[in-house]
């Protein structure tokens, strides 16, 4: 996969994308497994209806996340958020559809941070200006957009404080511990 130098993506015009105490970079190897772990924890704010196992999470990175950081134009740019040497989460752009200058945004956060509502609005927000900023003024896209579940009040408020537009709701759009609930998309178009 590599000698043992740190993986990038040939399409970020920069290895990192940084705050005075965030920074933000390629999911390396080491990360997999902490990721793999997250998702498995909050699989009810996620797309993914079942756990996933350590094969598993290493087949699928194997086959779709390494080669595609060599091209210029991958589906996905996933990305792990980090303080100091600690890593918060991970998240990025998914969904890419380059001809249309348009991404999906994803993020998850550890579950301890995700718990901490001052920890998530201040990492959500580093997170979502990052973004922002490597998709408009990076990667020339015209728009992002998120799909949440309507029961994650705290995520919706930062979002839309961040300017991310509600445009639309899919009612009863997924089951949740035995109950439809909405999804709720919101929109960001390069100002």
């Amino acid at each position: 996969m590599n000698d043992g130098a740190s993986l990038t993506y040939r399409c970020m015009p920069r290895s990192e994308l940084r705050t005075q105490t965030f920074r933000m970079r390629a999911v390396q190897p080491g990360h997999i497994e902490n990721i793999r772990l997250w998702r498995n924890a909050q699989m009810d704010v996620l797309r993914q209806e079942v756990p996933i196992a350590p094969e598993e999470q290493e087949a699928y990175y194997a086959a779709h996340v390494w080669p595609a950081m060599a091209l210029e134009r991958p589906a996905n740019i996933l990305l792990v958020l980090e303080e100091g040497e600690s890593a918060l989460g991970y998240g990025g752009l998914v969904h890419i559809a380059w001809a249309h200058k348009r991404a999906e945004l994803s993020f998850l956060l550890r579950p301890d941070v995700a718990q901490d509502e001052e920890a998530y609005g201040r990492c959500f927000s580093v997170f979502l200006d990052l973004m922002k900023n490597l998709a408009f003024e990076y990667l020339d896209f015209h728009r992002l957009f998120t799909e949440t579940y309507a029961m994650r009040t705290h995520h919706i408020s930062i979002l839309e404080a961040n300017g991310f537009d509600r445009e639309g709701i899919m009612r009863d759009h997924v089951i949740i511990e035995g109950k439809p609930v909405d999804a709720l998309i919101h929109g960001c178009l390069r100002r």
